[in-house]
């Protein structure tokens, strides 16, 4: 993040960065991708319209360690608390994968904040894992990090995943590494055992934009039928051009699509 600031909260201090003016949007990171929303902050269409912070999440970059299992109620507990923080008192929220499944999580939990929520490819546990996931944490049990994160990368986001990573973000895939521990060893089991159905898509009434990229695994598109099936106020988004990797992709079209769809949902109306 090139502009810094920490939040000193009552369990752990984040670092974010915050900037632009306008409607509030926060982009929450996957955990092998700290800082993959970072070029989508600079497409024109959201950083000329919004207010858009990004922040390192409790056990990666440079936000506190974790002091006990990670679990995505606590994600929820520690959104509320920066949003408190920083006098956000609504927002539009923004996940991708695992990470879209928090947001899930904290559009049930935290609804008084929560106005939207953009999900890009959520990894809803129903529809199983490609096998290289399963394969990426033996590989990290096993002490093999190099391994595991390329492994990973393979299985969810192709075979071109380390090279569309480096061209866009430099540090992309020694970051994945160094965040390894966390990511492997807390968030994929916390993935695991988090549940999400349709008893609990029922509960979320904000507005749901459903992105999926036109050239991903069919798993991608699979869950995202289940999810036009489950959840009260649901919107399909095709991503031309793009697989899991959709923000580093095609990041000029997407940032377009959320662009329009928090125009959809302003925050000056109550959610649907």
């Amino acid at each position: 993040m090139d502009e810094m600031h920490r939040a000193e909260l009552t369990d752990a201090a984040l670092v974010y960065d915050l900037r632009g003016r306008g409607e509030s949007v926060v982009l929450i990171h996957h955990g092998a991708g700290l800082d993959w929303f970072a070029p989508l902050c600079e497409e024109p269409a959201l950083a000329s319209r919004f207010s858009l912070l990004r922040y390192h999440r409790v056990g990666y970059g440079r936000s506190s360690k974790l002091a006990g299992p990670l679990t995505f109620q606590q994600e929820s507990n520690t959104f509320r608390a920066l949003m408190r923080h920083l006098g956000i008192q609504r927002t539009h929220i923004v996940g991708h994968s695992a990470s879209a499944c928090i947001c899930l999580q904290i559009a049930l939990d935290v609804p008084e904040i929560v106005h939207s929520v953009a999900v890009l490819e959520p990894a809803l546990m129903v529809v199983p894992s490609p096998p290289e996931v399963p394969r990426a944490l033996e590989l990290f049990r096993a002490g093999d990090r190099l391994a595991a994160v390329e492994t990973f990368l393979r299985g969810t986001c192709g075979s071109q995943a380390r090279a569309v990573l480096e061209n866009a973000l430099p540090d992309a895939f020694q970051q994945a590494l160094t965040d390894a521990d966390t990511f492997f060893g807390h968030e994929l089991p916390a993935l695991r055992q988090w549940v999400f159905g349709p008893a609990e898509a029922r509960r979320i009434t904000q507005p749901v934009l459903a992105v999926v990229g036109e050239h991903s695994d069919a798993r991608f598109h699979q869950r995202q039928e289940l999810l036009i099936e489950w959840l009260p106020v649901v919107e399909p988004y095709l991503l031309s051009n793009a697989g899991h990797l959709l923000h580093l992709e095609n990041g000029r079209e997407l940032a377009q699509g959320l662009a329009n769809f928090f125009a959809r949902h302003p925050i000056g109306e109550p959610a649907s």
